[in-house]
């Protein structure tokens, strides 16, 4: 019988002998693509664009710095810039040198960097912002703290290119099913295997420009746009911030034919007058939250784009997408990527995925890798359904998160947070449905004394990433508890 997900297949390609991480390592497989076409351009972000044998080059004397600093095989290295080329050329000197990169929001406050460094423990880290040095620093006063050019004295790189399919390649931080984040391993395997099976199932070929103004943080932007762009051989425009007519622009001047986004992006796109340029667009793609169906059939409708919805996860990478070739349904997360197994697990309908672009467990959480996993099948805490013709829709969550403009936000986090007002006795926090975030983060608060909402929300700002602050909050007697005292969110929203 043949597997579901063999349907992305292009022709010609034997489900059979597919083998996703051929190339052993992302690295190894860029290095081959960069000595056989140099002189092909690869990154643009506003300046001159980089070709492929410069970002060989420039990217192997950055690993010969890290080197002589002291840095090896398997150190973690943070990197939390802006979006640009030598954040991107500093991110692959340290996966072709074998650290292990930490990607982090510039976003974060003093109180969420503290936790990620004393968590991951880095050698060093790449910042572009004095207070996000200062934080790592007093975090970690042995690690290396430089800016994204990578000023450190020069060295012979050593052999790059040699991490095997399970060497440790990335720590993404993610709240999971607890209020601190922790950071889920990604091995060199696992990032191959998930861009290898996007490369196949979308087409994507060294004729393709990818549009990307998704931060480099994130596994969206990161692990499928600047990832999938290297391994297929094609091209980036980077953009350091989403703009509807900045992005339009840059897809008209330089000849994209791709555009990845997030719900909230397409809803801007969609009501604006240019809409219709997206159907100069070979593939536009949208993940990292859910897209309403009304809002992929105004895209049809206004933008001539049939959008390609698809399913991630930190955890995971990608696990499922609306066909390339066929119908691409609305509401619908489509069908197994190639190598990915998906079923509802028993009578919960969570969501449970295998395949080599899984990751392998939480950094230093036992308990929680365990937790997560039922023999090797990992439970997203997503609840789905099946139609008749094998597309999968996600109809919930078993997990409290939230998605807000495609980040995610983990209410027990918030609310340590907002407790530490004194204006506060009691609070749920819980995502609001949003058109244009997906959700809103809205705290709900039983108040110690006089409402004060914008003293609260002031103390929000100085303790959390702007995507996770309270953007509405609702003063009540009360929570609605069960007979066992907990908040029933249910009757919240």
């Amino acid at each position: 019988m043949q597997s579901a997900w063999a349907r992305h297949l292009p022709a010609g390609v034997d489900p059979e002998s597919l083998d996703l991480q051929h190339a052993g390592s992302l690295p190894a497989a860029w290095a081959s693509t960069w000595a056989t076409h140099g002189s092909r351009r690869v990154v643009h972000d506003g300046g001159a664009w980089i070709t492929a044998a410069e970002l060989e080059a420039r990217s192997r004397i950055v690993a010969g710095r890290f080197a002589r600093a002291g840095l090896a095989q398997g150190d973690r290295v943070l990197m939390s810039t802006a979006t640009c080329a030598e954040l991107v050329i500093a991110h692959v000197a340290a996966l072709r040198l074998g650290l292990v990169v930490v990607p982090m929001n510039g976003a974060y406050r003093e109180r969420e960097v503290s936790h990620i460094v004393s968590d991951s423990r880095p050698a060093a880290a790449v910042v572009d912002d004095g207070d996000r040095a200062r934080w790592v620093r007093a975090a970690a006063p042995h690690a290396i703290v430089i800016g994204p050019d990578v000023t450190l004295p020069d060295g012979d790189a050593p052999a790059l290119d040699v991490s095997g399919p399970d060497d440790l390649a990335l720590l993404g931080y993610t709240s999971g099913t607890t209020g601190a984040p922790k950071g889920a391993m990604l091995t060199h395997g696992n990032l191959l295997a998930s861009v290898e099976a996007l490369r196949l199932a979308w087409r994507w070929t060294p004729d393709d420009r990818l549009v990307l103004a998704l931060p480099l943080f994130h596994a969206h932007g990161l692990c499928v746009g600047l990832h999938g762009t290297l391994l297929c051989g094609g091209s980036v425009v980077l953009l350091p911030q989403f703009d509807v007519d900045v992005v339009l622009d840059a897809a008209r001047d330089h000849e994209a034919t791709l555009f990845f986004g997030v719900p909230t992006m397409y809803t801007r796109l969609a009501a604006s007058d240019r809409a219709e340029e997206l159907s100069a667009l070979r593939l536009c793609v949208s993940g990292s939250a859910p897209l309403p169906a009304e809002l992929h059939r105004e895209l049809t409708t206004r933008g001539g784009t049939r959008v390609l919805e698809r399913y991630g996860m930190t955890e995971t990478l990608m696990n499922a997408s609306n066909p390339y070739e066929g119908e691409r349904r609305p509401g619908s997360v489509g069908i197994p990527l190639p190598m990915v197994d998906i079923q509802l697990w028993e009578d919960s309908s969570e969501i449970t995925v295998r395949g080599p672009n899984i990751f392998p467990g939480y950094w230093e959480r036992v308990d929680a890798t365990r937790d997560a996993f039922s023999d090797d099948w990992f439970h997203t805490g997503d609840i789905g359904s099946w139609d008749d013709d094998g597309y999968l829709t996600i109809v919930g969550r078993s997990k409290e998160l939230i998605i807000s403009g495609g980040f995610n936000v983990y209410p027990r986090e918030v609310e340590d947070v907002l407790l530490q007002h004194p204006s506060v006795r009691e609070v749920a926090v819980i995502g609001t449905p949003s058109d244009e975030w997906g959700e809103t983060v809205t705290a709900v608060v039983v108040g110690e004394g006089p409402p004060d909402e914008r003293a609260l929300l002031e103390f929000a700002a100085e303790q959390l990433a702007s995507f996770k602050r309270p953007r509405i909050v609702r003063y009540v007697d009360e929570l609605p508890r069960n007979a066992l005292g907990k908040v029933v969110r249910n009757e919240l929203r």
